[in-house]
């Protein structure tokens, strides 16, 4: 594989020129924007960093035909280590994805060699799809310090930024999780919430699924959505691979008829998508959310969920 980190000196300083005017416009770990998002000016020029720990959080569906930790394998940015979000999962639950114990977590987390002071950068390939979703599980299990990469690994890549094939040597640490349970929302909780109404409901899956247009990927689910949900499809929150401006973004949320003012619990199929609504929250400064992390592979594989679609 080229080795594209060993760069000629004219070149590391030509990035060290662009990264200080990135830093003097836009603040040097995140963007001003958006707070939650670091360049990739930044991230190379601290791939050295002590307590940076860099993560590939690739997932992909069916449809997408691309093999996250084979992706991973081939080549992935120096020291990131593979997070499968096939396997953090609770082994007691047969929901996809589905969030695990603190403790399976800890165990996880300590196994790739993170802690939760560290400084976490996630990235997916697109930019913005299945990364929000570990972004969340850090920071619902207590890290403070959790970012994702502007981009993805697809234009990193593009950039011919420095990427390797190499195995991640991981040094020992212990991530000591702080569960906040808050932020996941229950079946139970949101049977009440499609009651009552006390929270609004945003739906990341496209628009046809939503509507029971177009019928779910995984065998013996309902078509539809739950009464009184919002759509907001995740692949209208970015754009080649960015998160949307803030402006552009509080437009596209309030669109889809969600008022900013008021708290909000996202959902999608299986809990990975939901994460860019949240994601796109947080980062508008909305800070009453919730995940449903059971999603529409709990509530539309069972009979006694109420469900609507388009034409009711």
């Amino acid at each position: 594989m080229r080795d594209l980190s060993r760069r000629p000196r004219s070149y590391l300083l030509g990035v060290g020129s662009l990264y200080r005017e990135y830093c003097h416009r836009n603040g040097c770990r995140m963007s001003e924007k958006h707070p939650f998002v670091v360049s990739a000016y930044w991230l190379e020029e601290n791939l050295e960093m002590p307590g940076l720990s860099i993560v590939d959080g690739s997932w992909y569906l069916p449809v997408q035909e691309r093999n996250a930790r084979a992706e991973y394998d081939e080549a992935h940015i120096p020291s990131a280590v593979f997070f499968d979000q096939d396997r953090v999962v609770d082994p007691d639950s047969d929901l996809p994805h589905a969030l695990p114990e603190p403790l399976t977590f800890e165990q996880f987390a300590s196994s790739m060699g993170i802690s939760e002071r560290d400084t976490i950068v996630v990235y997916d390939g697109p930019g913005f799809f299945s990364a929000p979703r570990v972004w969340w599980m850090f920071r619902v299990m207590g890290a403070d310090k959790v970012f994702i990469l502007d981009g993805g690994f697809d234009r990193w890549r593009a950039q011919e930024r420095p990427v390797t094939d190499e195995p991640t040597r991981i040094a020992p640490a212990a991530f000591v999780p702080r569960f906040d349970e808050s932020r996941v929302a229950s079946l139970d909780e949101m049977r009440g919430i499609v009651e009552d109404g006390k929270m609004q409901i945003a739906d990341a899956r496209p628009p046809g699924r939503f509507t029971g247009a177009e019928p779910e990927p995984r065998a013996g689910m309902r078509s539809g959505h739950m009464p009184g949900a919002r759509n907001v499809p995740a692949t209208a929150l970015s754009e080649n691979g960015s998160l949307l401006p803030p402006e552009r973004l509080r437009k596209t949320l309030q669109e889809a008829g969600l008022d900013l003012n008021k708290p909000v619990v996202t959902s999608c199929g299986s809990g990975v998508t939901a994460a860019a609504i949240t994601f796109a929250l947080e980062t508008l400064g909305h800070k009453e959310n919730k995940l449903y992390d059971g999603s529409w592979s709990e509530w539309g594989s069972r009979n006694d969920t109420p469900v609507v679609t388009e034409d009711e």
